[in-house]
């Protein structure tokens, strides 16, 4: 296995030179250097799609369709996150959607973007999302669509479970991080507690890469849970989310230390109302870092990215990003898997 990885990184390296080669050839050393930066494998390939002459690479690639650029793209940005995870975090990109179509749409578009595996919200499938049409109100103001937290909830049977994830299973080109977040932690499932364990469980015989188990999980289901997911080979994320504050840095070290036997990582987000709040995150990775200990913090609100965009320094093992690129999403905490990508370049880690 080693030997291949080996293998894999020396040809990525190859092929990611011959791709710079022919970005040079066409587009000249900034537009390069730009793609280059971005990892935007989709983007290079289209680029040298549209009609060089100048290498024999770009001429094979001005014959191909477009699903043939796009699969090509999607080969090169595998051989890419193979390099990754030798190398540092890995980049969970948590999806959005609200139905399998829209959740398998932005996962394809997470893929090329160059992320390591997705998080599937299945609790998600139970918001009904508002009408998107932009109305006017009586004052002529633009109608705004409400926070999700003011969205209304699907009756528990209106989803149905055993098709909802045989057809995730079936439609996403990633590994996949499976999370049924209650609404005490910041989610949206609207039934009962025996209930959502037991669609974890489904999620867990369906062989997802990886389930996100609570802490807060009664210790004999979780245990039961945590039995299942070992012996399918489901790896776990063990965590906990405030959705109140932040708890001083040495409990959030604490939280990270006592619950390694809980799951493969331990993975923690509060929310911040200050900067110091965001800080008692980037403190605890500092503390962290050389522990030895499978951990992924951070936060939300203002300040939240702080620990995302600065987790390769601090041995993180997971850093979760998302397909939003709004004005100003730091303020949510959040941060674009290709703003991540493109400050790791730039910040030379």
């Amino acid at each position: 296995m080693f030997t291949l990885l080996i293998l894999t990184t020396k040809k990525i390296v190859e092929l990611q030179l011959e791709i710079l080669t022919c970005s040079l050839a066409v587009d000249g050393p900034v537009g390069a250097l730009h793609s280059s930066i971005r990892g935007d494998s989709l983007g290079l390939l289209n680029m040298l799609h549209r009609g060089s002459k100048k290498c024999e690479f770009a001429d094979e690639m001005s014959h191909l369709s477009d699903l043939d650029i796009r699969r090509r793209a999607v080969i090169v940005n595998e051989a890419m996150r193979v390099a990754r995870i030798m190398s540092g975090p890995q980049i969970c990109v948590s999806l959005d959607g609200t139905s399998i179509e829209s959740i398998t749409d932005e996962s394809a578009r997470a893929n090329l973007a160059g992320a390591d595996m997705v998080e599937v919200r299945f609790d998600r499938l139970y918001l009904i999302q508002p009408d998107p049409t932009i109305s006017e109100e009586e004052e002529g103001e633009p109608h705004k669509t409400p926070p999700e937290d003011e969205w209304a909830l699907k009756d528990v049977e209106e989803v149905e479970v055993e098709s909802s994830i045989s057809a995730l299973r079936k439609a996403l080109p990633l590994p996949v991080v499976f999370t049924v977040r209650p609404v005490s932690e910041g989610g949206f499932y609207p039934g009962k507690e025996s209930q959502r364990l037991a669609i974890l469980e489904a999620a867990i015989e369906s062989d997802v890469s990886w389930i996100d188990l609570e802490l807060s999980i009664d210790g004999d289901s979780r245990s039961s849970l945590m039995e299942k997911a070992k012996e399918k080979g489901v790896k776990i994320i063990a965590s906990k989310h405030d959705t109140n504050g932040m708890p001083p840095q040495q409990d959030i070290i604490d939280l990270v230390a006592e619950n390694q036997d809980k799951g493969d990582l331990v993975k923690f987000c509060g929310t911040s109302r200050g900067h110091g709040d965001a800080l008692q995150i980037v403190n605890a990775a500092e503390e962290l870092k050389d522990s030895g200990h499978g951990f992924s913090l951070m936060s939300l609100n203002n300040g939240g990215d702080w620990g995302r965009l600065h987790a390769p320094i601090f041995n993180q093992n997971l850093v979760y990003a998302t397909m939003q690129n709004e004005f100003r999403l730091s303020d949510k905490g959040l941060v674009n898997i290709r703003d991540l990508k493109e400050a790791w370049t730039l910040l030379e880690y």
